[in-house]
């Protein structure tokens, strides 16, 4: 992969022996890298995409304007702290985007041991980057991530009536633990999978930063920014109440 993420080929060679001819096949060029502030208005329009196609499946998520600027003010700090990242495209568009945050104390308490978990946040796939399967190699590398840093789970919390969205999550492993509903939230489907399983293990994404080479997803841990999320992680734990984002309510 080039350092823009411009397409590579892979060469496919025949044995001598059958005269089967050469033949030449496109390798994969999705990455990943920090999110930037240069990247709002693409978050803008993942999150506009995403809003269109949930509405025309008759699911009652993301209907609110309200829930849609609060989110718009989150994905700025998730950016500012090193929380969010973004999947580019061979043509170094944005297809797609995942953050990680601290534990929601609406949801968890201290006997679902909180530290023991990654929490995946905001995880939106464009539609353009349909059958690619991204959604579930953005959740593999933070399995891989969460496994790195000694965790146990990579836990999310969704909306609670997206019957959809918990079957897509059913299907990448995870367990439905329990359904949270206070009055002032929308989102509390709980679910976790554990840390290190793979789902697509021979297709995993690589890791980059702007005009950087990218490297492969094992070494996300030596990232700056990773670091620095997980140091902002541990010493933000949010009161109960606290208006944290779930995964899929903002």
């Amino acid at each position: 992969m080039t350092q823009t993420g411009a397409p590579c080929a892979v060469w496919s060679r025949s044995s001598p022996e059958t005269g089967t001819r050469f033949s030449m096949k496109s390798a994969r060029t999705e990455y990943l890298r920090p999110a930037a502030a240069e990247d709002v208005p693409a978050l803008l329009a993942l999150r506009t995409e995403a809003e269109h196609w949930l509405r025309s499946r008759g699911t009652d998520q993301w209907n609110d304007p309200e829930t849609g600027d609060r989110a718009i003010t989150k994905w700025r700090a998730s950016i500012d702290e090193g929380r969010a990242w973004v999947v580019i495209g061979e043509h170094d568009e944005v297809l797609g985007t995942v953050s990680r945050g601290p534990v929601d104390r609406d949801f968890w308490t201290d006997a679902d041991r909180p530290e023991t978990a990654l929490y995946l946040y905001k995880l939106i796939v464009s539609r353009k980057a349909s059958g690619r399967q991204l959604g579930a190699r953005v959740v593999d590398w933070m399995s891989t991530l969460a496994a790195l840093e000694g965790r146990t789970w990579v836990r999310i919390d969704t909306w609670r009536t997206n019957a959809g969205l918990h079957a897509f999550y059913e299907r990448l492993g995870f367990e439905h633990v329990r359904t949270e509903a206070p009055g002032y939230r929308r989102s509390g489907w709980l679910a976790q999978r554990r840390a290190g399983t793979l789902t697509l293990p021979g297709d995993r994404l690589p890791i980059g930063h702007r005009g950087a080479q990218p490297i492969d997803a094992a070494a996300a841990l030596e990232l700056p920014l990773q670091r620095v999320a997980h140091a902002a992680e541990q010493a933000t734990r949010p009161p109960h109440g606290g208006l944290h984002p779930g995964n899929d309510e903002e």
